[in-house]
């Protein structure tokens, strides 16, 4: 079975940094992706970021492109989203998502979801 653990959320006040992860079991980051995603209250889930199993290209949600770095150890199973000089607007829940295929932001492409993290962003 395929299983999707996030892992490193927290309180952090503007401008700070975090780094969560995303541990999986049950298949191996050889083909299609991982995308992380992320849901504040009242809000529609939006993708974030994502990464590609082969080779590595990854895509960026305009809002965050400079400030979050998405990256993966495919020895360890595990992709991991850097997220920099964090801001209030970042405030959400971050789950990370599995595709067999294509790759974007949109929640539609990925089959298998995580329970997520919460990120809380502060002062």
């Amino acid at each position: 079975q395929v299983q999707l653990v996030e892992s490193g959320g927290g309180l952090v006040q503007p401008g700070g940094s975090l780094r969560l992860s995303c541990v999986a079991s049950g298949f191996t980051l050889d083909d299609g992706g991982i995308g992380w995603f992320r849901q504040a209250p009242g809000k529609k889930r939006e993708g974030v970021s994502w990464i590609r199993n082969s080779d590595g290209a990854t895509g960026y949600a305009d809002s965050v492109k400079g400030r979050f770095t998405i990256s993966r150890d495919k020895a360890k199973n595990t992709v991991y989203l850097q997220m920099n000089n964090l801001k209030p607007e970042d405030t959400a829940n971050y789950y990370c998502a599995r595709s067999r295929g294509l790759l974007g932001l949109a929640p539609v492409l990925y089959a298998y979801w995580g329970q997520g993290t919460q990120v809380t962003v502060s002062s």
